[in-house]
């Protein structure tokens, strides 16, 4: 079987290596051989995929945000559609990454109609009010939509998407992170010390848009808790100097750590982090966060005057229960004020802590069980069979 996987961002390609483990693992069980190829990144390569774009360093969120990425977008995408055109796939599974898979999915629906497609992982149209295009673009070109959440389930059933609920991948990536106390002693990290995370960036705008104000909150945290270690998860390998340069800038006493994210957050007391995937592995290792998130301020002024953007909230976490777990600080709101009185706030009210982390189960238990990969790999290949 020939299947062609589609996704962008770190997150994505997280998601899609995943994908890739367990498609693996159920054609083994049903003595299939598969060829994968994919736009994605090195962790799907790593997994198996062959590669024919690499798109996690081209990912972006916001209007004016994209606009250096379109060019490298068209490239990878005209490389996609001859190869897919010359190797029609026996599937197309595309993975999030809104404007570039509607693309795709678009270009295989009218050329390749034999070839079914699947949305893994749909983008969060059921999150906030976009333009009704986008939802009718996905239910057009979708024969099969892998739901991991119960609300984008819900969603895209009521628009008529044959939809099946598989629950959410994290769930079986958390039985490979280490414990409090083996990752406190991988990284160094003596008991009596405080440990806090930084997420800074997955997208080059946020080394622009969240690096500083995160840094500034971190030197107020330094001064208020000498006893603090900074651990910042390396997402994208080229961001390295940059952020080390910031670093000497802040007077920032600070480990940048590379390969190890799961470690990085067990170890951690606390994370402060931009919105996305990472919230839910912070939530499933239990550390209470603060997350934010800012684009630039004319993106979020046409996002809120003309297209009536609005959301209920930003992170994941939150959006499972539809309730505001965690703190998150949105645009106007992510400064570093706020982000220090919030992050010492968790820091020095354990009663804060210990409700966040209560809702933390509750928000677990909303996941669906473990084997959503194998779930999703199953449904791929039953499609296709």
């Amino acid at each position: 079987m020939r299947i062609f996987i589609s996704t962008g961002e770190v997150s994505g390609d997280l998601q899609g290596a995943l994908l890739i483990e367990a498609l693996q693992r159920q054609a083994k069980v049903n003595n299939l051989e598969l060829e994968i190829f994919a736009l994605g990144g090195d962790r799907m390569k790593a997994a198996g995929a062959i590669l024919l774009g690499n798109t996690t360093n081209i990912g972006s969120v916001g209007i004016l945000e994209s606009i250096p990425f379109v060019l490298p977008t068209l490239q990878i995408q005209r490389r996609a559609k001859q190869f897919l055109r010359e190797n029609p796939p026996d599937v197309l599974v595309l993975i999030d990454y809104l404007g570039p898979n509607i693309t795709i999915g678009s270009y295989v629906k009218k050329h390749l109609p034999q070839v079914p497609i699947v949305y893994y992982i749909a983008p969060q149209e059921w999150v906030w009010s976009p333009p009704v295009g986008n939802t009718s673009r996905i239910v057009e070109i979708t024969d099969l939509l892998l739901a991991i959440f119960t609300a984008e389930a819900r969603y895209f059933q009521a628009k008529g998407v044959k939809v099946s609920w598989v629950g959410h991948p994290l769930l079986d990536r958390m039985q490979t992170a280490p414990n409090r106390e083996a990752a406190r002693k991988d990284l160094g990290i003596a008991d009596d010390r405080l440990a806090i995370a930084l997420f800074v960036a997955s997208r080059q705008q946020e080394l622009k848009y969240l690096l500083p104000i995160i840094l500034t909150a971190a030197q107020q945290l330094q001064a208020k808790f000498p006893q603090a270690e900074f651990l910042i998860p390396l997402s994208i390998d080229s961001f390295h100097d940059l952020i080390q340069d910031n670093l000497q800038k802040y007077n920032l006493q600070a480990t940048v750590i590379k390969g190890k994210t799961l470690t990085a957050i067990a170890a951690a007391d606390l994370a402060i982090t931009k919105s996305g995937t990472v919230n839910l592995e912070i939530a499933l290792l239990n550390v209470p966060q603060v997350v934010i998130y800012r684009v630039n301020p004319m993106t979020m002024w046409i996002g809120r005057k003309l297209l009536n953007f609005s959301i209920p909230f930003m992170s994941p976490v939150n959006l499972v229960l539809m309730e505001e777990i965690v703190p998150e600080l949105l645009q106007e709101k992510a400064t570093p004020e706020r982000i220090f009185q919030e992050a010492k706030e968790l820091l020095i009210n354990s009663a804060r802590r210990e409700e966040i982390q209560q809702n933390y189960q509750q928000m677990r238990e909303n996941l669906g069980t473990r084997g959503a990969g194998d779930r999703a790999a199953q449904e791929i290949i039953q499609l296709i069979s």
